[in-house]
C-alpha cells in the first residue's frame, strides 16, 4: 500500500470514528460537544453505521435541545434510516411531541418513510 492510499485509509477510519462519537453524543443529547464536532466541518447530516442521522438520534431519545439545535444547523428532517424510518416517526413512537412539532415546523414530511408519520400517529394513537 502506497503513503497515499495508507493517508486515505487512515483519514475514512478517523471520519468512521468520529460520526461514531457524534451519534453518541446526538443520542445522548450532548448539545455542546456535538456543536463542536460540526464546528470543525463534521456533516450535520452523518450517519451512524445503521443509517441513522444525528436528527433521528437525537429525535428518538428525546433531545429536544440537541433536535433544535441540529435543525438550525441544517439537518435535513427527512433522512430515512437504513430501515427506511424517518425521525419524525420515531418521535411519534416515542411520544415525544416537542420533537414531533420541532420537526414538523422544519418541514419535516409527514408522508415520507417506513411507516410514515401518519401511520405512526394513528398506530400509536397520537395527532399530528
Amino acid at each position: 500500500m502506497s503513503d497515499n492510499e495508507h493517508s486515505v485509509v487512515v483519514h475514512e477510519q478517523l471520519h468512521q470514528r468520529a460520526r461514531a462519537v457524534m451519534a453518541d453524543l446526538a443520542r445522548d443529547g450532548n448539545t455542546q460537544e456535538l456543536a463542536d464536532f460540526l464546528d470543525h466541518g463534521l456533516d450535520v447530516n452523518a450517519l451512524d453505521a445503521a443509517g441513522n442521522s444525528l436528527l433521528m438520534l437525537a429525535a428518538y431519545h428525546g433531545r429536544l435541545e440537541t433536535v433544535r439545535y441540529l435543525l438550525t444547523k441544517g439537518a435535513d428532517p427527512d433522512i430515512c434510516n437504513a430501515r427506511g424510518q424517518a425521525a419524525i416517526a420515531g418521535a411519534l413512537f416515542k411520544g415525544e411531541h416537542e420533537i414531533v412539532a420541532a420537526l414538523k415546523e422544519a418541514g419535516a414530511d409527514l408522508d415520507l418513510g417506513t411507516p410514515t408519520a401518519r401511520e405512526a400517529a394513528t398506530m400509536f394513537g397520537q395527532t399530528l
